[in-house]
């Protein structure tokens, strides 16, 4: 089955493309592994008008509003994409779907440890913007870089780096404390520095092009979303390692406005 847009992945900056273009009219079909980055956080901040919300609320939502408008949702996962004569073909489990036009929302992958993966998102968190108040005023342990320190005082005084991360102490189901090396530090939340891996396979195999990051190299786009190929955007983590949700919202209606209007040259 063909259709206008495909969009590979349904989180903030899938959903969000997707409202945009289905409101315009565009039939859409949004491929969704359902397994969200911050699925492990009980809330999302920094979000205006909803802050605070469960971010799988914020999906149920945006979904419900995107079906609302004739979009499709479909949970599966994407087996392979190739260019075709007029537009890509798009593999999924059990059937290949087509499309003139291609928005990659997949995110990137947090690379926690394994003894850390059950505090994610919670009294362990990697980004002090989105979880910092909620611990502010008490003991904070920081590893990764340096200059971290800094910005992690801004919601506490007592704040302590560490070289590395050995092992955590659980109780009640609390984070009380930090092993690094032979020192036990005690702790309320633990503000670790994970390496993130962007869910880019597809994109590089298209040919997509990178640029360096703080955290590694990215498929570069323009202000609008577009990739170095043409018919292919990207938006939200898998382009930009430091958006929090709100901005891959934005992004994905930046990238939206552009594919539509980008589809509207193509038939003229």
């Amino acid at each position: 089955m063909e259709h206008e847009v495909v969009i590979i992945g349904g989180g903030a900056a899938g959903l969000s493309a997707a409202l945009m273009l289905t409101r315009a009219r565009r039939s859409v079909l949004v491929v969704d592994g359902a397994e969200p980055r911050n699925k492990p956080a009980a809330h999302m901040h920094n979000y205006l008008s909803r802050d605070g919300l469960s971010p799988l609320d914020l999906l149920k939502h945006g979904r419900a509003e995107v079906e609302g408008y004739g979009g499709e949702i479909v949970n599966d996962t994407v087996r392979g994409v190739t260019k075709i004569d007029d537009g890509f073909a798009v593999e999924l489990t059990d059937r290949v779907v087509t499309a003139k036009r291609l928005l990659f929302a997949t995110g990137l992958v947090d690379e926690v440890p394994d003894f850390l993966r059950d505090r994610w998102g919670r009294d362990v968190f990697s980004c002090p913007y989105c979880h910092g108040y909620e611990v502010r005023d008490q003991k904070l342990v920081v590893f990764g870089e340096e200059t971290k320190v800094a910005l992690v005082r801004q919601w506490s005084d007592d704040v302590t780096h560490v070289p590395s991360v050995d092992g955590i102490e659980v109780e009640d189901d609390r984070l009380v404390a930090v092993l690094s090396g032979s020192q036990r530090i005690p702790a309320d939340a633990l503000v670790y520095s994970a390496p993130v891996k962007p869910r880019d396979e597809f994109l590089l195999a298209l040919g997509a092009e990178t640029e360096e990051t703080p955290v590694g190299p990215f498929v570069r786009t323009d202000a609008k979303g577009r990739t170095s190929v043409p018919g292919v955007y990207a938006a939200g983590n898998v382009t930009d390692p430091m958006a929090i949700v709100i901005v891959a919202a934005a992004q994905g209606a930046q990238a939206a406005g552009m594919i539509n209007m980008d589809l509207i040259t193509a038939g003229t």
